[in-house]
C-alpha cells in the first residue's frame, strides 16, 4: 500500500531511516514531532513513533487527535506505557515492537523451538549496540528473554562504536554449544519492517498487534 500520509515522531537515526523507505514507497511526510517542535502540513492517516520514552504522551496526543493507526518503534518503554498502549488500542490499531526486524523473528522462532528441545541446557544472552543506546538490556534481548517465561535469563549487554545491533542466544551441553545469532548490519532494516508494518497496519481493526503478526500475517482486518 503506498500513497499513505503520515506523522513521524523522532527524525534522529532511525527516523530519518523511516523518512527515506517510505518516501522511496510513494508515501508522504505530513507531519513531524521532534526536538524542534511540531511541523505539518496535512492531516497523517498513521503516526509513527522512532523517538524517545519522553517523546510518548506527545505521540498519544497525536493519535488520539488524528485518530489513525500507530506503530511504535521506541525501546525503553516502561509498564505504565505499555498499560497505555493496551487502552489506546482499544480505539485504533497499534503495533508496538522492540526490534522491526524479519531476522529477529525469525531468531525468537529458532530458540523457542531450541529451547522445547533442550530444556536442561545452559542458556545464555548476549547483545551489542553503538554507544549512543541509552536502555540496558535491550528491547529486543527482552523479547528472547521472554521466550524464556519459567526461567530468569540474563542479558550481557556491550555499547561498543555505531554497531546497529547484535543478539546471540547460546545453548549448551556438557559436550557442545549451539548460538543463534543476529546481526543488523544497516538501521535500514528496521524502516523496511516498520514499512511492512505500515502496510499491515492500514488494513487492520482496532487491537494491539506485534511485529511477529506482521511477519507472520496475522489478520484482523476490518
Amino acid at each position: 500500500m503506498n500513497n499513505i500520509k503520515y506523522g513521524l515522531v523522532g527524525t534522529g537515526r532511525l527516523g530519518s531511516e523511516v523518512e527515506a523507505v517510505f518516501k522511496e514507497n510513494n508515501c508522504k511526510i505530513v507531519l513531524k514531532e521532534d526536538i524542534n517542535g511540531t511541523w505539518q502540513e496535512d492531516t497523517p492517516e498513521l503516526i509513527v513513533d522512532c523517538s524517545l520514552p519522553e517523546a510518548f504522551s506527545k505521540t498519544i496526543e497525536h493519535v488520539k487527535s488524528f485518530e489513525v493507526p500507530l506503530i511504535m518503534a521506541t525501546t525503553g518503554l516502561t509498564n505504565e506505557h505499555l498499560k497505555m498502549l493496551s487502552s489506546l488500542a482499544k480505539i485504533v490499531p497499534v503495533i508496538q515492537s522492540f526490534n522491526y526486524s524479519v531476522g529477529i523473528q525469525i531468531l525468537l522462532k529458532l530458540t523457542e523451538i531450541t529451547k522445547d528441545i533442550v530444556p536442561d541446557w545452559d542458556v545464555e544472552i548476549t547483545e551489542t549496540h553503538h554507544r549512543f543506546k541509552k536502555d540496558k538490556p535491550s528491547g529486543t534481548a527482552k523479547m528472547i528473554q521472554d521466550v524464556f517465561k519459567d526461567k530468569n535469563i540474563e542479558a550481557s549487554s556491550l555499547r561498543l562504536g555505531n554497531v546497529a545491533g547484535d543478539h546471540t542466544v547460546y545453548f549448551g551441553g556438557l559436550g557442545e554449544v549451539i548460538s543463534i545469532k543476529h546481526s543488523a548490519t544497516s538501521r535500514r532494516t528496521f524502516a523496511e519492517g516498520i514499512f511492512k508494518s505500515a502496510e499491515f497496519i492500514m488494513k487492520q481493526k482496532p487491537g494491539l498487534y506485534t511485529f511477529k503478526d506482521v511477519v507472520f500475517n496475522s489478520k484482523n482486518e476490518g
